[in-house]
């Protein structure tokens, strides 16, 4: 289905580049990142000039004030910055500076959980007849006095810690500094509605909002069945992964909260909502809601778990194609603050190269996960340095801190990050994989993804044209992207070693982009096109 380039609302047509706050850029030389240090980068995101990313959106992961006990998912003030960032001020700044380079903002917001040192989370614990006890799920124990159930928590442990001072368990499905919110009292509706509504005036233009599906639990929590086909040799506390998460997510009515959350964005003009979703792909598609009345993008992480195939890669984007409803827009995901860097999971800097021209292309919104322009791979954290409460508890194979690394800006200490030791150590090869350094390079990464990016904004069909895949041999994905007055053809070859390949349909076609960047302009024999290992071509035909 093509759609009219100039009908595509803004979080259609924009590139969005997901800023982990802590690991951009430090202003005030603290060796954390914040605001201001943001602020200073917008013009490298998009200054209106070519040599710039040209980017349309920036999410930034959440700044609020925080114990940090999972780095700010543990929120303890929904309305506010952690001077650890900033302030309210340098909030304000950063969206009028954004918004004059036609960036917009989206900031993450965390439904289900707050910090247990929210005024909410403090009242509810002082007692049980608190007016806030039921604003978070509270059980009594077993009469073995055991947790309420089995659920177990993503972080490692039992989903539900003891408060021997009410004595009852309170559910928290992360670390215990996180109790979960009760979404099923309407006051706590409300007062998060508000928040989003306490934003949006203050200009954001959306919301990622985090691990959306779990607001909603099972009324009679009841046990999850255990999972038959786990890995045998999980750690002893990982409860969480040996279970079928029946119970803790997706229930049915969590689509009634999902429209409360899209009536309250669209109380403001082009707002958008976005949602950390999982599960198959009947469940997953239903959070567009039937109408189109839930969220506009369910993130859709399918190709960050394949294999590095292009029958597997293209096997996914044509059973989403499939399944969208005809109102639904697509959008991808490769990499973010929870996943292996883009380059190490797929293997190499070609294959990044690769697996970015196939993110940029594909129909549908784009989300990049800073750094992964200059092909950074994941950092070196040894025992010492882990800061990532998954790490900790479940080992430093579990440790998210690998790519979150701080930004690469240049060959001076630390990177250009910080003046100081950051809070993450620089990767090794900084010195060699920075944008400083990549900007004179013609053929780098870096200059392959501004390419890439300008070539997907001044395109109609690779912003709003249909998408249609064509059957060919070997690890060779091919597809076309139309729209009235427009056709490009995209031919990605996923091997190790060079392909040839007859695409049918089509004699001739000029190379519009090449990932090597040597190519660009060439005209080419589409009966018997050669492609080197991993190389990837966006072809004017």
């Amino acid at each position: 289905m093509a759609q009219d380039r100039q009908a595509l609302r803004w979080w259609q047509r924009s590139v969005v580049y997901q800023i982990y706050p802590r690991s951009f850029a430090d202003a005030n030389g603290d060796g954390i990142g914040d605001l201001q240090g943001i602020i200073q980068k917008l013009d490298y995101l998009n200054d209106g000039t070519p040599n710039s990313l040209g980017i349309g959106a920036i999410w930034l992961s959440p700044f609020y004030p925080s114990p940090m006990a999972d780095f700010g998912y543990d929120v303890a003030d929904y309305c506010d910055v952690d001077p650890m960032f900033g302030t309210l001020d340098d909030f304000d700044e950063l969206v009028r500076e954004a918004h004059k380079r036609g960036i917009k903002i989206i900031i993450d917001y965390v439904p289900n959980h707050t910090s247990d040192k929210h005024k909410w989370f403090l009242e509810s614990r002082s007692s049980r007849d608190n007016p806030k006890r039921d604003w978070y799920i509270w059980r009594d124990a077993k009469p073995d006095g055991s947790p309420p159930n089995n659920w177990g928590s993503f972080f490692g442990g039992p989903a539900w810690t003891f408060d021997p001072a009410t004595g009852q368990y309170y559910m928290h499905q992360f670390v215990k500094e996180q109790p979960e919110l009760n979404w099923r009292n309407p006051e706590v509706q409300a007062a998060m509605l508000d928040a989003l509504r306490f934003w949006m005036k203050r200009g954001v233009d959306g919301f990622r909002m985090d691990v959306v599906g779990l607001i909603i639990k099972d009324k009679e929590l009841r046990d999850n069945p255990p999972d038959p086909d786990a890995n045998p040799n999980l750690p002893p506390n990982d409860l969480f992964s040996r279970q079928l998460h029946i119970y803790n997510q997706d229930q049915d009515e969590v689509h009634e909260m999902i429209k409360a959350i899209r009536a309250t964005l669209d109380e403001y003009p082009d707002r958008c909502g976005i949602g950390e979703l999982w599960g198959p792909m009947d469940r997953w598609v239903r959070y567009y809601g039937e109408n189109g009345d839930e969220l506009q993008l369910p993130f859709n992480f399918r190709l960050m778990y394949q294999p590095w195939s292009a029958k597997a890669m293209r096997a996914h984007v044509d059973e989403m194609e499939a399944a969208l409803p005809s109102f639904a827009w697509p959008n991808y995901v490769l990499g973010n603050h929870d996943q292996i860097r883009l380059a190490t999971r797929f293997g190499g800097q070609a294959q990044a190269r690769l697996a970015g021209m196939l993110l940029l292309t594909l129909r549908g919104t784009p989300t990049v996960y800073y750094g992964d322009e200059l092909g950074m791979e994941n950092g070196k954290i040894l025992p010492h340095q882990v800061q990532d409460p998954q790490g900790i508890n479940l080992g430093i194979e579990r440790t998210r801190d690998v790519c979150r690394t701080p930004m690469q800006w240049d060959a001076t200490a630390y990177a250009g990050f910080s003046s100081v030791e950051p809070w993450l150590p620089v990767s090794e090869d900084y010195q060699t994989r920075n944008v400083a350094v990549q900007s004179t390079q013609p053929q780098s990464i870096l200059s392959f993804y501004r390419h890439l990016y300008r070539l997907r904004r001044n395109s109609p069909a690779l912003l709003g044209g249909s998408y249609r895949a064509l059957d060919v041999e070997g690890e060779i994905y091919a597809y076309v992207r139309e729209t009235d007055g427009e056709r490009k053809l995209v031919v990605l070859n996923f091997a190790a070693q060079p392909a040839r390949v007859s695409l049918p349909g089509f004699a001739s076609g000029k190379v519009a982009l090449c990932t090597h960047m040597d190519r660009n302009g060439e005209s080419v024999d589409l009966g018997k096109l050669e492609l080197r290992a991993y190389e990837g071509f966006v072809l004017e035909v």
